[in-house]
């Protein structure tokens, strides 16, 4: 008896981080009978089949979807609506087409025209992930208690929605559903925004003439060391966020602008109240953020410390 939400194929344009960990959670819990995928380059297919954590590595994302009844774009959003010009007319009639950008306007209005129909499109933001890309650094444990949020455009049969989701939940994630334009203002504050300041702030140290770049890394405490993991992140994938993302970035972008003013007024006149207030609510959400599960409570974020020894 199949697993709820496996399919018999599902095909994977792109194994990075989210694609190898879709392989990986897919093939550990049952939900697929064949996974096949391809790669822009040989060197990555090359290493994806000495991985041996797919059936088949092929060479063209035509031939990766031929047959399959679910596929999945793990590729950057900028080159989703290429993509699915290639592969439209070669999708199966009745199979699910997803994605999993972290912007979901601009994907929905460069892939739908290319879904023939009969075709169900229901595009996917797993909201996982870490600093590393590639075809090793998929886990299959990435997605577990993390939210998978769903954005299917209006018209999507309900059936197809719902397959995805149990597919999703199958893999250890949460499932939310939402419009594509109210998915991209939640996460141009919860994720755009975090990366586009953490890529600022260590740009900016990088540039500090009275600072060196050996002080910088020596002596970078937590919060910059936090930041420069965010600002790690892959910059071909952040590139087209920020660009197809652009309207609710420039808009969450002018809030935290203005809220930056103030903090600016309450230091330059030293009014004490006025930061410790704000630093009391910002507190509350990071305590909200681990009563959910999001995030570990132990101290320095879990980080393993050495032990000291006696000397």
């Amino acid at each position: 008896m199949s697993a709820p939400g496996s399919f018999k194929r599902v095909a994977l344009i792109g194994f990075g981080l989210i694609g190898g960990s879709i392989a990986r959670a897919a093939r550990l819990q049952g939900l697929a009978d064949e996974i096949v995928t391809t790669a822009r380059s040989e060197k990555t297919r090359a290493r994806v089949r000495e991985l041996g954590v797919v059936d088949r590595v092929v060479e063209s994302n035509v031939e990766a979807v031929r047959d399959a009844d679910l596929v999945i774009l793990c590729i950057p959003v900028g080159a989703c609506g290429a993509v699915a010009a290639e592969i439209g007319p070669h999708l199966k009639p009745g199979a699910i087409v997803s994605d999993v950008g972290s912007v979901k306007g601009a994907v929905v209005r460069e892939m739908a025209p290319h879904i023939p129909a009969g075709v169900h499109f229901v595009p996917a933001h797993p909201v996982a992930g870490t600093e590393h890309s590639g075809p090793d650094s998929g886990f299959a444990e990435l997605f577990i208690n993390r939210w998978c949020i769903l954005t299917p455009p209006e018209g999507v049969a309900a059936e197809a929605t719902e397959k995805l989701r149990a597919f999703w939940a199958g893999l250890g994630a949460k499932v939310e559903i939402m419009t594509p334009d109210h998915h991209d203002l939640v996460l141009a504050i919860t994720s755009h925004l975090p990366h586009l300041i953490a890529y600022t702030i260590v740009g900016t140290a990088d540039e500090l003439a009275q600072v060196t770049e050996s002080e910088v890394i020596k002596f970078s405490a937590g919060g910059f060391r936090d930041f420069t993991r965010i600002a790690a992140s892959d910059p071909t994938m952040w590139r087209d966020v920020f660009l197809t993302n652009k309207e609710a970035v420039l808009e969450m972008l002018g809030t935290f602008t203005e809220d930056l003013s103030k903090l600016t007024r309450a230091i330059r006149r030293g009014d004490g109240e006025a930061l410790f207030d704000h630093f009391t609510r910002t507190r509350a959400i990071r305590r909200g953020i681990v009563e959910i599960g999001q995030d570990s409570a132990a101290p320095d974020f879990g980080r393993p410390h050495e032990a000291l020894k006696k000397s």
